[in-house]
């Protein structure tokens, strides 16, 4: 059974729709795919209504935006009511803040680069989360870069002049709401210090199994041999489960689906552990 849990589609920061998403999914071979966007759920019914046209399973899922004493860590929750309001609260102010957060980095950009808010909202057409990935394609559409990746490795860079810190839940406290709400937990890409210099310590993660993690995110392209060697330590020292994903973004980003994988028995013990049941045709 080949599963990718983790991918993304324009109802964030992908560029398939979710329909489309399915689509790809069984052009590459895969029995399961997750969708798993940021902050939002609002993927869900049109991946849902492609499910018996495509053949490919639907894991619903959600990629929570977490920070642990102000690092980043991105949670993945599988199979959670989608009606929770806890969760649901938490979601709302994450994409408010993710929108304040993008205006005020178009006016430091605008000051250096051809952008406007209008450019990026352009760029984020059905989106229901506007992040960074709109704001480097507006800069890409503008000429000033020549993909995605090259302006996350300049001005949208955590380190950059031009970065604003955004509202994020403590991945501890998540793996709680989580749990509370029927879903499962899977702490994603981990330890991808290409992406950023400060990784969360082991102890948060420790924490955060005490709350309910069920697994990491092992095999992930942002992942070394040495990451991957040092995620699947962590997993062994604290009982977790060990998962694998693209990360999938379509156009967005080089990542390709089914290029890493989820093990059939993690998806068993997150079905039987879910509020909610795989979508299957």
């Amino acid at each position: 059974m080949r599963i990718d849990p983790h991918t993304h589609s324009a109802r964030s920061d992908g560029t398939d729709s979710p329909a489309e998403l399915m689509a790809q999914a069984a052009r590459a071979g895969l029995d399961v795919v997750g969708l798993t966007d940021h902050d939002t759920m609002a993927g869900w019914d049109e991946a849902a209504s492609a499910v018996s046209a495509t053949g490919v399973a639907l894991l619903r899922g959600t990629e929570i935006s977490c920070a642990a004493n102000g690092i980043t860590l991105h949670l993945l929750s599988y199979l959670h009511r989608g009606d929770d309001p806890a969760l649901g609260e938490a979601f709302a102010r994450t994409r408010t803040s993710r929108d304040t957060r993008a205006q005020r980095m178009v006016e430091r950009l605008s000051e250096d680069y051809p952008i406007t808010w209008e450019d990026v909202v352009t760029q984020s057409s059905g989106a229901h989360t506007i992040g960074r990935p709109h704001i480097a394609d507006a800069l890409v559409a503008a000429g000033s870069f020549p993909e995605r990746n090259a302006v996350f490795a300049g001005p949208l860079a955590t380190g950059s002049p031009y970065y604003v810190v955004h509202w994020a839940l403590d991945p501890v406290e998540a793996c709680r709401l989580v749990r509370a709400a029927g879903g499962v937990p899977v702490a994603a890409h981990p330890r991808a210090s290409s992406r950023q210099r400060r990784l969360v310590p082991d102890e948060v993660f420790a924490e955060m199994a005490e709350a309910g993690l069920a697994a990491l995110e092992m095999n992930h392209r942002d992942h070394g041999s040495e990451q991957r060697e040092q995620v699947r330590l962590l997993a062994r020292n604290l009982g977790l489960g060990l998962s694998g994903a693209s990360d999938y973004h379509g156009a967005g980003k080089p990542n390709r689906l089914g290029e890493n994988l989820m093990p059939p028995e993690l998806l068993e013990r997150i079905v039987d552990e879910g509020a909610l049941d795989l979508i299957t045709a």
